[in-house]
């Protein structure tokens, strides 16, 4: 979650995810019905908010709502009051937000810069494991129904002979400053098919099968940019739950400065010096998304200077 001293947006965050409770239905229900215990509304994975942020319900409200609910998780506990999300997605939007008292419904990235690091992992979080539930209503296995379980945090199939529990999946995906050889020193930026003219980024690709992180990054560089590197580091990692991912940044040291896009995925890339950046900045545009890792990648390596 960490970079240096600085904290990734949608990770980390005050709760106690408390698993050991997720197996106790007893405990699950008791939990639900302290009127202390705080419950978050999400639409479609929206965010429903208020003037104040995301909305945070308790007492009647939060039972109101709870009953309207295609999916309540539990998840955990901020001090002594558990925390829920529900998922009112089966609702009109304008009839989500009615029954929540909130204003509207906003994606969590959109709200990132007002939400302190706390809130906005929670908000993901949430978001994450309800869009989880919607799309696995079924086994994959048989196609029989699967039942909401553990808190949320599984759902089992119902089929007779299968019987399979099916755990919410995490897709990782690696994300690399990739830096030229000798000096002075560059960077590789690339512009992604659908972006912009002027829009350059760090290079990410998903993990594959059978492929380890730093695997992952040498085919990715090789396939997508034609380039070849050494010297595969970890940086970090960040929570990205939009939907299911995890983004494990690296930085690369590429073994020469031939760059061959593959034309599908990357249309353009070249090699950016630290000056360059630096008037990027100054121009105000900002180093990839503020709320991603590639951002924090660029920033570092920007601040240590040639």
């Amino acid at each position: 979650m960490r970079m240096g001293e600085a904290v990734l947006a949608y990770g980390g965050g005050r709760l106690d995810r408390a698993g050991a409770l997720r197996t106790d239905p007893a405990r699950i229900e008791g939990l639900l019905a302290d009127p202390a215990t705080a419950v978050l509304p999400l639409w479609r994975d929206h965010c429903l908010v208020d003037s104040d942020g995301p909305v945070r319900l308790t007492g009647h409200r939060a039972s109101l709502v709870r009953a309207a609910s295609g999916e309540t998780v539990f998840l955990g506990l901020d001090g002594d009051a558990a925390v829920f999300a529900v998922d009112l997605s089966a609702l009109t939007e304008q009839s989500a937000v009615e029954m929540a008292g909130a204003a509207r419904a906003v994606d969590v990235r959109a709200l990132v810069g007002r939400l302190d690091t706390d809130d906005a992992a929670v908000q993901a979080y949430a978001r994450g494991l309800l869009h989880w539930h919607r799309q696995q209503r079924y086994c994959g296995t048989c196609g029989a129904p699967a039942v909401a379980g553990g808190g949320g945090h599984v759902r089992t199939c119902t089929g007779g002979e299968c019987g399979r529990l099916l755990f919410p999946r995490i897709e990782p995906a690696v994300i690399v400053l990739v830096e030229a050889p000798g000096s002075p020193g560059r960077c590789l930026l690339a512009r992604h098919a659908g972006a912009s003219e002027d829009a350059w980024s760090t290079l990410a690709g998903f993990v594959e099968v059978g492929e380890s992180m730093e695997d992952a990054v040498r085919r990715e560089m090789a396939e997508e940019a034609g380039v070849t590197v050494t010297d595969v580091t970890y940086q970090g990692s960040q929570a990205w739950p939009f939907p299911a991912g995890l983004m494990v940044g690296f930085r690369a040291t590429a073994t020469s400065e031939e760059v061959r896009v593959d034309g599908e995925e990357l249309l353009a890339a070249r090699w950016f010096t630290r000056a360059e950046l630096r008037e990027r900045v100054a121009s105000g545009r900002t180093l990839g998304r503020v709320d991603a890792i590639d951002h924090h990648l660029l920033g570092t390596w920007l601040a240590e200077g040639d």
